[in-house]
């Protein structure tokens, strides 16, 4: 097995639905585990929150989310991003992630030609989350 790089995404309550939506858009295995079950706070409010939570996709993409506890500090969109990007082959895939991705959300920069030959787009979905796609162009 190779090392891996695994975004992680903190929400501030809302992991368990984001997860959830993104299960919807790529599929795969979901698993979620509460503070309670880790009992992991002493806080009421906090038990049925998700501690750790991730989605594994058939074609490889991993996700891990959790929520944050409500001692610490979250500024949703700040401090991360999440880039999806493939070759030309991969073309209809991504931009059906990036339709789903972009509904309900805000696209920042379209989808579209960039200076350095790939199709490239931001957007930030419907739970703050800040995406970039990148499909590389057809290589000469």
């Amino acid at each position: 097995m190779s090392t891996r790089l695994n975004p992680y995404l903190g929400f501030r309550d809302t992991a368990k639905q984001a997860m959830e939506f993104y299960k919807s858009i790529f599929g795969g295995e979901l698993t979620q585990s509460t503070f309670a079950e880790f009992q992991a706070s002493q806080d009421p409010a906090e038990q049925d929150k998700i501690m750790h939570s991730q989605l594994v996709t058939d074609n490889g993409l991993t996700l891990m989310a959790s929520d944050t506890p409500n001692g610490m500090d979250y500024t949703p969109g700040t401090n991360y991003s999440v880039s999806l990007s493939g070759d030309d082959k991969d073309d209809a895939e991504l931009r059906g992630y990036w339709d789903k991705l972009s509904n309900g959300g805000n696209v920042t920069m379209p989808l579209e030609q960039a200076p350095w030959g790939d199709s490239f787009g931001m957007l930030v979905d419907k739970f703050g989350v800040v995406w970039m796609v990148n499909i590389a162009g057809t290589q000469a």
